[in-house]
Order: structure tokens, then C-alpha cells, then sequence
């Protein structure tokens, strides 16, 4: 007799957690958020997780929080306006730099993406390999500077940068394949403007620049640190 196959999720969602999950979602939608693939992905991935127990009270508001090693998991909002601007498609080989708590990470999961996510912290990078599994969810994580991107599985079709960049690493541009999407912040270390290059089949790119935003600055090479 075969037995019942083990649920790979370790973690509790309940229907309060839902039900605020819910209400959420309808926040950044009257923000601006209308891509419904977005918005289905943001009611599934369940956020709480990704915060200590202690803070569930914030997990379902619409803002930052601080998840350790000076780092946060990023505004709702903002992690919706980043994967919207993406516009994934399933399939799409994605390369994230900065996985921090990995919530983004499994928005982009959700959405069918083949995620490739490099972390600079060392601590945030072990982890989040308990959480991916906790959640059952699978992604190719690495640690390391991801100012660099991550030229070894490159071409990507869309690379997301979660931390605010002085500018914009050549090398990112250069791994996206033609026609592929970059979104990234650039700006000082207290602000940033919303940067989506297009990469045009002749290698040059176009830009849009969307309104200000503030991440924690990106470290590496082409970061800050070196800055």
C-alpha cells in the first residue's frame, strides 16, 4: 500500500493569516498594483514567515521591517511595483541580487520564474535556505557579490536588484539576455529612483526611472563598500 505523501510546508497558515494577507492586497492594489498574476502571488506567499513570530502583528502592514544584520524585508508595495515592472512570465530564468529574508524570492517562485538569488550577508544566506525549505519551495541560492550578478548561468531573462545601487553594475546589463528587464534602485544611501532598463537586441538599452524609493545599500564591488 503507498502511503500519503508528506506535505513539504512546515509553517502555519491560518485563516487569520489569510484573511490579512487579504486586506493587504487590496491595500497596494488601490496603491497601484494591477497586474493580477502580482497580486495573486502576494495573497499566496504566505509573509509571516519570513518574520520571527514575536512581530506578526507587522507582517500584513503595508511597510519595511527589520529582519537582523541591518537589513529589511522590503514594503509590500514595493516588492509588488519590482515584480510587476519585471512582468514575469513562467519559464522566465530570473536573476535576484540581494535575498535577504527571501520573500521576494518566493513571490517570484510563485509566479513560475526560475530564480537564481545571490546574498552578500553570510548569516541571511543560511537563513534563508531553512525558510525556502520550511515554505517547499526551491530556488538556486548563492552567496557572494551580487554587485557582480552571477555571469556563471547568465543569460537571464530579468534581473531584480533589492538593495540601492550607486549606479548601475555594467556587468548586470551585460547578463540580461536581449529583451530582457533590469529593475534596480540607484541612487544615495538614503533614496533611490526606480531604474527599468530595457536591453535591446543590438546590446544598447533604454530607461525608465519611477519615483523615489529607499533600500539598504548595495554591498560589493560595484556597491557601495568600495564606494
Amino acid at each position: 500500500m503507498q502511503l500519503p505523501k508528506r506535505s513539504t510546508n512546515l509553517f502555519e497558515d491560518s485563516y487569520k493569516h489569510k484573511g490579512m494577507r487579504r486586506a493587504l492586497v487590496k491595500v497596494i492594489h488601490a496603491k497601484g498594483i494591477t497586474d493580477e498574476s502580482v497580486l495573486h502571488a502576494m495573497n499566496t506567499v504566505p509573509r509571516h514567515v519570513f518574520l520571527d513570530n514575536a512581530f506578526l502583528e507587522h507582517a500584513y502592514q503595508d511597510k519595511a521591517f527589520q529582519i537582523g544584520e541591518g537589513q529589511t524585508i522590503s514594503q509590500p508595495f514595493t516588492v509588488a511595483f519590482q515584480t510587476q515592472l519585471l512582468q514575469v512570465q513562467p519559464g522566465d530564468k530570473i536573476l535576484e541580487i540581494g535575498t535577504g529574508s527571501g520573500y521576494q524570492c518566493c513571490v517570484l517562485l510563485e509566479l513560475g520564474a526560475k530564480v537564481y538569488t545571490i546574498e552578500y550577508n553570510w548569516i541571511l544566506y543560511q537563513r534563508v535556505q531553512k525558510t525556502l525549505h520550511k515554505l517547499g519551495k526551491t530556488a538556486h541560492t548563492f552567496h557572494g557579490d551580487g554587485s557582480k550578478g552571477l555571469p556563471k548561468h547568465a543569460p537571464y531573462d530579468a534581473i531584480i536588484v533589492t538593495a540601492g545601487a550607486p549606479t548601475v553594475p555594467l556587468a548586470l546589463i551585460e547578463q540580461l539576455r536581449p529583451g530582457g528587464r533590469l529593475v534596480i534602485p540607484v541612487g544615495d544611501r538614503k533614496s533611490q529612483n526606480m531604474l527599468l532598463i530595457h536591453k535591446q537586441a543590438d546590446g544598447s538599452f533604454m530607461k525608465e526611472t519611477f519615483n523615489n524609493f529607499s533600500f539598504v545599500p548595495l554591498l560589493g564591488d560595484h556597491g557601495w563598500q568600495n564606494s
